[in-house]
């Protein structure tokens, strides 16, 4: 019985007619030649929509912009009849549809026609509500994070929630509102800062408990030899040293205790140190892709390499260390020079037991196990492997080496908030990017430079300075990622990428002018007063504003020699 009903079955197929197979492939494209995710393509014959074969829902393009589709038709009906295609999505508008070009492909061993079809529709941006909604939005969050009206991890994820609230309720039932799915909201999250911020914080975490920094601050006044001012730069190397391999709020977290503790041994007041380190800080996170957080952002967003990094800003932030360190003696020099005074009529000795290093095995697995991870950032470019991949490594590694407890660590070195901070604020800066917000101020910066690379470089070098001394560094780094990646595909010359280093030095040197202008600076301030030293906003902004103009000339100098 069983094989009398296959034998039928086999008769059925035998007996039904040849067909026609459509295969269309494709790439929907923005003006500026970019593929666009998330669009639903329509294909018709005649006026008459198709409905693609195992895809429920349409024909949606996937993360590069791209689709591929098959369709059964009835014989005969290609190649006559003309096949038209059409990209929508919110926030989008189509020019209209377009004509595919069809070719024959032979037929198939039943005799069904095969045809094949390509085409590349175009849609552009519109200003819809959405767009009105994902700006208020993101004009809110910063306002937020510039004013500490509430933590910037809040700050962040409120945001973030309301952009995906709005998308599904308003959303819902008028799409010129809706924002983001929760799927490209999802997307949105660089995973990769993520985690490359998780492993140096591990890493750091084990680092702390060997006493390395109250060893390394020790030696430092050893090298000073009792003067403050040698002491002064002395730690301002130092602290921009760590900062380029170590982040530099993690750095400042842990160079600011031992400074205080220093200087009120010296009757010092902790804030003419404090203030010079930070900065020195910001100018040594510049140097490298692990350095600052806006780095971080950069380097992931335009797949740069650690390398890359090291190439083309070690050296001008170099000069801006040095310029920054003679700005600084001379600046507090009469404080500096008054302790250096004192010291000569009665020399302060420290005693070193109490800056020892208390775990000499750990601090040895630890060097080792960070020299290692070094090693893999220089050669994650060559390995074509992801930065973060290096730092979790490495973390693991040492965690595994130095049997730290994992739960402690994870509790009390890592700074989960900051973490979350980053995913609330990848998924507001994607709605505004999604919206065509970042695609206007794109736009606008090209139509100030007027084609020209010089004048590409300089702008975004201030307007990065400028926004960065007024908000935190980090938000702003994030929006700007995809207007400079416009600016690199529409401005002649710019695709070497100079615009990054424009951006990266704008950015973590300009948040040098404020204390809300970058992350370390929040730290320092909030630390130097929990300890009794407040750092006021107007005190901070007189000791730092000079240098900040001057380290910017630098740089400004330093790039118009690059593009000519």
């Amino acid at each position: 019985m069983a094989v009398l009903l296959l034998l039928v079955a086999a008769e059925g197929r035998a007996a039904s007619p040849p067909q026609d197979l459509l295969s269309v492939a494709g790439i929907v494209r923005s003006p500026s030649g970019e593929g666009v995710r998330g669009a639903t393509v329509e294909v018709r014959i005649g006026g008459q929509r198709l409905e693609p074969q195992g895809q429920e829902g349409g024909l949606r393009t996937n993360r590069r912009g791209d689709f591929v589709a098959d369709f059964i038709l009835p014989r005969g009906t290609l190649p006559g009849a003309p096949v038209t295609m059409e990209a929508s999505k919110p926030n989008w508008r189509s020019p209209g549809p377009i004509v595919a070009a069809i070719h024959p492909a032979g037929e198939d061993s039943q005799g069904n026609r095969r045809f094949q079809g390509v085409a590349t529709p175009t849609v552009s941006r519109q200003i819809t509500p959405a767009f009105w909604l994902a700006a208020g939005i993101l004009g809110v969050t910063f306002g937020l994070l510039m004013l500490e009206v509430m933590h910037r991890t809040l700050a962040s994820l409120l945001g973030a929630a309301a952009i995906l609230f709005l998308s599904y309720t308003l959303g819902t039932f008028f799409p010129e509102w809706f924002i983001i799915s929760f799927d490209d909201a999802m997307r949105a999250i660089d995973m990769n800062v993520i985690f490359l911020l998780l492993g140096m914080m591990i890493i750091v975490g084990v680092l702390k408990r060997t006493g390395l920094f109250q060893w390394l601050a020790y030696q430092a006044y050893r090298w000073a030899r009792g003067s403050a001012l040698i002491l002064c730069a002395i730690l301002m190397v130092v602290t921009a040293v760590a900062s380029a391999f170590l982040d530099n709020v993690t750095t400042m977290l842990l160079i600011i205790p031992v400074t205080i503790e220093l200087a009120i041994t010296l009757k010092l007041d902790p804030r003419v140190l404090l203030i010079p380190e930070v900065f020195a800080s910001n100018v040594g996170g510049a140097a490298t892709l692990i350095g600052d957080p806006p780095n971080l952002l950069i380097g992931s967003y335009a797949h740069l390499t650690f390398v890359d990094f090291l190439v083309h800003l070690t050296g001008i932030v170099s000069v801006c260390l040095v310029f920054a360190v003679a700005y600084y003696l001379w600046w507090q020099r009469r404080e500096l020079g008054a302790v250096d005074a004192r010291q000569q009529r009665s020399p302060i000795v420290l005693v070193p037991e109490e800056y020892q290093i208390t775990d000499a095995r750990l601090l040895g697995t630890s060097l080792v196990i960070l020299g290692l991870t070094i090693g893999l950032f220089l050669l994650h470019g060559v390995l074509h492997m992801e930065a973060s991949i290096a730092a979790l490594i490495g973390a693991m590694a040492l965690l595994t080496c130095s049997r730290v407890n994992i739960v402690t660590l994870l509790e009390e070195d890592v700074e989960w908030p900051t973490l979350v901070f980053f995913m609330g604020l990848f998924i507001v800066v994607a709605g505004a990017e999604e919206t065509g917000l970042i695609q206007l101020a794109a736009d606008g910066v090209v139509r100030l430079s007027q084609g020209s690379l010089l004048a590409a470089v300089l702008l975004v070098l201030g307007v990065s300075a400028v926004a960065s001394a007024a908000v935190d560094n980090i938000p702003f780094t994030a929006t700007m990622l995809p207007v400079v990646a416009y600016l690199n595909q529409q401005v002649p010359g710019a695709a070497d990428g100079i615009l990054w280093w424009s951006l990266a030095l704008g950015a973590c040197l300009g948040g040098n002018a404020t204390v809300i202008g970058a992350s370390a600076n929040v730290v320092t301030v909030g630390l130097a007063e929990r300890a009794g030293y407040p750092i006021s906003f107007l005190e901070y902004l007189k000791a730092c504003t000079l240098p900040t103009l001057g380290t910017l000339g630098l740089c400004a100098a330093y790039l118009i020699w690059q593009v000519w």
